[in-house]
């Protein structure tokens, strides 16, 4: 009965264990706003720097397997090239041995040390201290920044908490003769490594596994010899998590995934064998003694930092192994024009900065295809080709699914943990999806009145094609500002836009007027006139909406939650902003001018 209830004694620590992990590495994540995840966009210009960053992140979050599942969704969005994620992989395998290093402060051995700090830094003495001061901060205040930091200590609290329930419950076991003889069968090596890798595949946490074995080996029923297959073995389980990341991922993704695996199981036999063969030969004379919960620490360390240093030289032969085993299509590779989606990775929406940068990359996507579709449309006045055409409307179904996805992606993420500016950034990005995406479609109206004159056999005057030039050019730049404003969350280059939407206008009075005439003296016909009004019409839509986007740029960029657009264009229409003018008059001459 009493080892039963040790057992569930132990189970309640675990539970408490991996929470506080999972709180702490949340919580580290929202602190650093996602900094950590884009630091991994720019550093990784060689294995050197992808290598530290791997190991600093997966430091921070205290998870191999975070930082691996990060990596997977940064190479399957393809802003990590896989060569450069290789580094990083290696990387989180040494930063993962930081917790064992904090965990083996509970180490029994330390318990005489007459060193203060170490009697400090040991977690029955700061833990009770970090959870009081954590949990008064989370009551007594509600500004973000001081819980998000509150958070972060009492999850550090939480986790060396369970930590210290499994070592004390863990204790009796050490007098029980089953207990014994349980690791008396992990004398066989191999049986050692498939119960690491097993135990830490379910928990999906290699600092958790490791922390569980030192737990354990502080009752002194963990030989040296026991002890070391069992974490070769929790490195191979860690993979699984990355593995199952990478499901439904694209190739490269999934051959990121392979990356961690192949590094981990050869490692691990290099490192299997390496030991054997020198406790065969010259015999280590504490093999069969028990294991410190810093034994365990340090066998972790070296492990994985011989392995790492070993892989160096040979990143080039694993990138090679993993095409191999994720092979790509035969086509592969080949230059088309044909549109590309990028996948919004849900594995970002846990960092809603991150995937709001991910999310801000699809739509400048959007506005680069419509404007894309925008200049090849109109060129079908002139020669209309079929081939182009379909490609058009291949640019136009690419946006359809992008606006799509970016809707489901945008409302998944309102069901995590926002902050304010987190809020303000979705409501802005699904209005630039509505914008881009009636871009598109006025694009598409422009393609299909150029199908319905061809269909007729029916051309423009050279004068119309003179005019639509024109017209079409100064759209042409509306749409490029735009996205312009967008991309580089400019609000003074969106300034630029509202002149030339009302030289837009103006352009547009004009030359429907004078067609208008041309109709009346019979210098044009019906068919062609009429479609020449409504593609007047459609061109000058779209500058409407590049207009509504310079406005919603302008507003978020001065953190207005609402800019009055009528209002706002009302004012620099009467000429209340001396640049307004004088940027008009540059875009007047520029475009009018030419008709």
């Amino acid at each position: 009965m009493e080892t039963f209830l040790s057992v569930l004694t132990a189970a309640g620590g675990l539970a408490f264990f991996l929470f506080g992990m999972n709180l702490l590495g949340n919580s580290l994540e929202r602190a650093a706003g996602g900094r950590m995840q884009k630091a991994l966009e720019k550093m990784t210009s060689n294995v050197f720097k992808s290598l530290l960053l791997g190991l600093v992140v997966t430091a921070t979050i205290q998870s191999s397997s975070a930082t691996t599942v990060i990596v997977v969704g940064l190479v399957n969005a393809g802003i990590l090239k896989l060569r450069n994620a290789i580094g990083v992989i290696m990387g989180a395998n040494i930063g993962t041995t930081v917790t064992s290093l904090i965990v083996s402060l509970a180490d029994p051995n330390h318990a005489n040390s007459a060193n203060m700090i170490l009697k400090f830094l040991k977690p029955e003495t700061f833990t009770p201290v970090i959870a009081v001061i954590a949990i008064i901060v989370i009551m007594s205040t509600k500004k973000s920044k001081p819980r998000m930091i509150a958070e972060i200590m009492f999850g550090f609290a939480i986790l060396f908490n369970g930590m210290m329930i499994m070592t004390d419950a863990l204790k009796p076991l050490s007098e029980s003769d089953m207990f014994r003889n349980i690791f008396a069968t992990l004398s066989n090596p191999l049986l050692g490594i498939l119960v690491g890798t097993v135990v830490t595949a379910i928990i999906q946490s290699s600092s958790a596994s490791v922390a569980i074995l030192q737990t354990t080996a502080a009752t002194g029923a963990v030989p040296f010899s026991a002890a070391v297959p069992i974490i070769l073995g929790q490195n191979i389980g860690t993979c699984v998590t990355s593995l199952l990341s990478s499901i439904g991922a694209n190739k490269n993704a999934r051959r990121a995934a392979m990356v961690h695996l192949y590094f981990n199981i050869i490692g691990t036999i290099i490192f299997f064998i390496a030991i054997y063969l020198i406790q065969m030969f010259i015999g280590f004379p504490f093999w069969n003694d028990p294991i410190s919960m810093t034994g365990i620490s340090y066998v972790h360390i070296t492990f994985n930092v011989v392995t790492t240093i070993l892989f160096i030289p040979f990143t080039g032969l694993l990138e090679k192994l993993a095409v191999l085993t994720v092979r790509g299509k035969k086509n592969e590779g080949q230059d088309e024009e044909v549109p590309q989606v990028s996948v919004l990775d849900e594995r970002f929406l846990r960092t809603p900065q991150l995937a709001l940068s991910h999310s801000k990359e699809i739509i400048e996507l959007m506005g680069t295809y419509a404007k894309k579709n925008f200049k090849r449309s109109v060129t079908m006045f002139q020669s209309f080709d079929l081939k182009k055409k379909e490609n058009i409307l291949e640019f136009e179904d690419a946006i359809d699914r992008m606006e799509d996805r970016l809707n489901r992606y945008m409302v998944d993420m309102t069901n995590q943990e926002l902050s304010e500016q987190d809020s303000r950034t979705i409501t802005y990005q699904m209005k630039l999806i509505v914008e881009f995406e009636r871009i598109g479609d006025y694009a598409i109206n422009v393609l299909e009145l150029a199908e319905q004159l061809h269909q007729k056999g029916v051309k423009l005057s050279d004068k119309a094609i003179e005019e639509l030039h024109a017209f079409s050019d100064a759209v042409t730049e509306i749409i490029e500002l735009a996205l312009a404003c967008v991309k580089d969350n400019d609000s003074k280059l969106a300034t630029r836009v509202e002149p030339l939407e009302e030289i837009v206008d103006k352009m547009e009075d004009t030359l429907k007027f004078r067609h208008i005439e041309r109709l009346k003296n019979g210098q044009c016909t019906i068919d062609g006139g009429l479609v020449f009004l409504e593609l007047l019409t459609n061109l000058e839509r779209i500058s409407d909406h590049c207009s509504n986007i310079a406005v919603y740029v302008i507003g978020y960029q001065h953190q207005l939650d609402t800019l009055d657009r009528h209002e706002y264009i009302k004012q620099m229409h009467e000429g209340e902003d001396s640049e307004y003018s004088r940027v008009f008059k540059e875009y007047n001459e520029k475009y009018f001018s030419r008709i």
